[in-house]
């Protein structure tokens, strides 16, 4: 078995699931729209920045959780942004997953 066969065969296998295959389209309507892909772009910011500070042990302070739970309700309102946030959580947790058996293959 070689390895590196093997990896191009899961490439392809994940560019063939479902959950790419949506995660793509969606993704390429979202890019048709300028003004919906800068405002996912700042929310995807956004939420980064919240999440660095709370793994770093900052405080993520009262403004900075009003102002993300603003703009969840704005980018949520909009279908295509739900749907595109939807798609894109799908094909992370899969990809997840495949980290997960990676590591559990290498743990020792």
């Amino acid at each position: 078995m070689n390895v590196y066969e093997e990896a191009h065969n899961l490439s392809k296998a994940i560019k063939e699931s479902e959950e790419y295959k949506q995660y793509r389209d969606i993704a390429n309507k979202v890019k048709e729209n300028p003004e919906l892909d800068k405002m996912l772009k700042d929310f995807m910011d956004q939420q980064m920045q919240v999440q660095a500070r709370q793994m770093t042990g900052q405080e993520v302070g009262p403004e900075m959780i009003e102002s993300i739970q603003k703009l969840t309700t704005i980018v949520m309102a909009d279908p295509l942004a739900a749907e595109y946030l939807q798609t894109q959580m799908r094909l992370s947790v899969m990809i997840q997953d495949i980290y997960k058996i990676l590591g559990d293959a290498i743990a020792f």
